[in-house]
């Protein structure tokens, strides 16, 4: 169903992030040189800022969407925008387009989709594309504790991410706006 609503929207609509520059949290890695040009991959990528915005510095490319249509919209933009970046269909809680390991995975709100057991297997897909000293940008929204929260089966908990990636990675920072979190993390 998630799917099918993607598909529709990303072929009638402007979704409202598509127009939005590529994260802050993404971009200061980058251009801080915490992060330097290497074999990288954007989980859920959409219509393709964050993993443009990785081509344009250099970086090899992958980009993964379950949405079809996100992913014409990321090819028509990267052909438009002169990169190459190797697009991709394929589902991120049982990835079978997907080969090898990554050097920076990064992850804008594809977890936050995720209910139940498909983030378990989100998170075992995940650990198959890493490697020791592999790097993942993880941001989603942070949601303040309350009753409604505790009914949404889409909010990430407090201390969700650190319960599901604590034990295979080390957690560097944290940081964050005003109504998101975002994890750094190294690959143990």
């Amino acid at each position: 169903m998630l799917r099918f609503y993607y598909d529709l929207a990303y072929r009638r609509f402007t979704m409202p992030w598509e127009d939005e520059p590529p994260g802050q949290e993404l971009v200061e890695l980058v251009e801080s040189g915490r992060v330097e040009p290497c074999r990288a991959i954007d989980l859920g990528c959409g219509s393709g800022r964050h993993a443009i915005y990785l081509a344009r510095h250099g970086f090899e490319v992958t980009g993964v969407d379950f949405s079809s249509a996100a992913i014409e919209k990321a090819r028509a933009k990267a052909e438009e925008a002169g990169v190459k970046v190797d697009f991709v269909v394929d589902d991120l809680t049982d990835l079978r387009q997907v080969e090898g390991t990554f050097d920076f995975l990064v992850d804008y709100g594809s977890l936050e989709e995720m209910v139940g057991r498909a983030r378990d297997r989100y998170v075992s897909s995940l650990l198959k594309l890493t490697e020791e000293g592999s790097l993942l940008l993880l941001v989603h929204h942070q949601w303040a504790s309350s009753w409604w929260v505790r009914l949404n089966p889409f909010a990430v908990r407090p201390g969700e991410v650190e319960g599901r990636f604590g034990p295979h990675f080390h957690i560097e920072a944290l940081v964050g706006e005003a109504g998101s979190a975002a994890y750094v993390m190294s690959r143990c």
